[in-house]
């Protein structure tokens, strides 16, 4: 009789696609409390808001409608409005977090082998999901101030992509937000060539300055798009809400992927983002918000600046949570994880960020939410002293 390691599973080709999250693994080998934890992308639990559940209607236990609940639609229309975004909240699906955006987007468009433009680097949970579908993933590398035209417009001339996606404000990993000349060539070329896009803003709230410019999908004419977002940044991530936007002939399209996904999102913490969106206390506690990470990104700098200024090379971000730093000597950035967790650090290395990671050596992306202030410096100078060693080795 064979052993069990002779049995073949009768899985789906697709699996054999199926990646491990690097980030969750790296997450969970951080747990331990001593480990000073630069890797994800987690709000201060400080700053998590204090919410209130007793007036909470009981019918909200019962099943709900697909699309979401009404008030909550209405309300992310409103929002959308605001930025620039003409839409009804008919074109609105509440959704499990804006992950789950990235899942039906890949489920209607993606078969193996299909094309589609990524930014590079990009969102590294968006590159797994695409991949795991099967998408062929074309890149255009990222600039100061959004990305290399003339490589997008090369792509485009040369390829038909099924989408662009996009994360044109303080982009994950990089930081990097779109300028406005930026933003309009971009929809232009998308226009031009027909393109749908995806874009994904969760974000656009944690701006150090005082906004940002349009989104991108505000400035199409004839491309069809999806525009995604999230209070995960905001509010609560536990409550898994976020929502999407899109153009009328994609929406009835995702309305069915979402029905067969999970039938609705849940009610429970769609009526806890509605207590919030819109609202005074929401707008004064994104101010506050906005004042704690904007310290907490330059306590981060001062730090970076008195351990890595020979190390590595990087601009300020003005939003978001994360610094991307580039390696003045590039190595890959993945073989120094054992020995920062063996100094008790944790940090994401680039590689993973981008569709081609071994070609794609020198970069490292550290989040500045999540540390205790107290640990902050220690934790900077010990990964220094990893990159150092490891760069001294590599040069011997």
């Amino acid at each position: 009789m064979g052993s069990a390691r002779d049995i073949v599973m009768p899985f789906s080709e697709r699996v054999s696609r199926l990646k491990s999250s690097l980030i969750r693994e790296i997450l969970a080998a951080a747990q331990r409390p001593e480990v000073m934890s630069f890797a994800g992308g987690l709000p201060a639990e400080s700053m998590l808001p204090k919410v209130e559940w007793a007036e909470m209607p009981v019918a909200l236990g019962q099943y709900g409608m697909s699309e979401g609940e009404p008030a909550l639609r209405e309300a992310l229309a409103a929002e959308a409005r605001a930025l620039g975004i003409q839409c009804e909240a008919s074109q609105v699906l509440v959704v499990s977090g804006s992950q789950q955006t990235l899942d039906l987007a890949a489920k209607l468009y993606i078969d193996k082998g299909t094309e589609i433009l990524l930014e590079a680097p990009t969102y590294l949970a968006a590159l797994q999901i695409f991949q795991l579908f099967g998408a062929n993933c074309l890149t255009v590398p990222l600039q100061a101030d959004g990305p290399d035209l003339a490589a997008m417009r090369q792509r485009l001339e040369q390829h038909k992509p099924a989408f662009a996606y996009l994360i044109p404000t303080f982009q994950n990993p990089s930081a990097v937000r779109y300028s406005e000349a930026s933003r309009e060539a971009v929809a232009a070329l998308l226009d031009e060539f027909g393109v749908t896009l995806i874009e994904d803003e969760p974000y656009r709230e944690l701006s150090f300055d005082g906004g940002s410019a349009r989104p991108i999908v505000s400035r199409l004419k004839t491309s069809s798009w999806i525009y995604t977002g999230t209070v995960s940044k905001t509010l609560l991530p536990g409550l898994r809400v976020g929502y999407l936007i899109a153009s009328p002939d994609l929406f009835p399209h995702l309305l069915r992927l979402k029905q067969s996904a999970d039938l609705h999102t849940n009610r429970l913490g769609q009526w806890q983002a509605l207590q919030w969106i819109g609202t005074e206390h929401y707008r004064e506690h994104l101010t506050t918000l906005r004042e704690f990470y904007r310290s907490r990104r330059d306590a981060f700098e001062r730090a970076l600046q008195d351990h890595f200024s020979d190390l590595a090379e990087w601009n300020s971000p003005q939003g978001g949570l994360f610094f991307w730093l580039t390696l003045r000597q590039p190595l890959d950035t993945r073989t120094l994880l054992d020995a920062a967790l063996a100094q008790d650090v944790a940090f994401m290395p680039g590689e993973p960020f981008f569709a081609d990671p071994d070609a794609n050596h020198g970069h490292l992306r550290l989040n500045f939410s999540h540390i205790d202030p107290a640990r902050l410096d220690e934790g900077v100078k010990r990964l220094a002293s990893v990159v150092r060693a490891a760069q001294n080795l590599k040069a011997a």
